[in-house]
């Protein structure tokens, strides 16, 4: 819902109001795995150098030129899967601690956004989170800490009327830099 509160045609207020799901913490984890550029590259090659590793290993097993360490054989598979899985694995954790709070009302304005829900109420101002992204399906803001350690997720589907997504990235644009 959009509320113009007597202010001129660029300022506003837009209230979304939804449920979270596991996909909107997916998101917001790989979104912000992209901020991190370093730790996503370390990532990726970890499980490259895992799976090269095992790859060797089962080779030379198999060939009969080493006998199989089967820790190895058993624990690498095992590693590079957790490391692919983790987003998966803490947005699951995130919806545990979401769903618990019941429907999330979120109001985005120039002094900054407040989220309640039926048991709590967090207002953040722009300088405590000055960055954020959009996706296909919401919009997320990062703290400016080198982790990005703290967000805000807005899902898209949680506006009363799609339009009002211009309205709310008007004013992240206002407020914060995007990317």
């Amino acid at each position: 819902m959009v509320m113009d509160m007597g202010r001129d045609a660029g300022q506003g207020v837009v209230e979304l109001a939804y449920q979270p799901v596991a996909g909107d913490f997916l998101g917001a984890l790989r979104e912000r795995e992209r901020l991190r550029r370093r730790r996503g590259w370390v990532r990726r090659w970890a499980v490259g150098l895992i799976a090269f590793a095992f790859v060797l290993n089962a080779s030379l097993s198999l060939a009969g030129r080493d006998k199989p360490d089967w820790f190895l054989l058993i624990w690498m598979p095992l590693a590079a899967a957790l490391l692919l899985c983790t987003p998966r694995l803490q947005a699951r954790a995130f919806l545990k601690l979401a769903v618990r709070n019941g429907t999330y009302r979120a109001t985005v304005a120039d002094a900054g956004l407040t989220v309640a829900t039926d048991n709590s109420t967090t207002s953040v101002n722009w300088v405590a989170q000055p960055r954020y992204r959009e996706t296909e399906d919401a919009f997320i803001t990062y703290s400016d800490d080198k982790n990005a350690s703290c967000f805000t997720v807005l899902p898209k589907r949680g506006l009363p009327d799609p339009a009002d997504a211009d309205r709310l990235r008007a004013i992240l644009d206002r407020h914060a830099t995007r990317g």
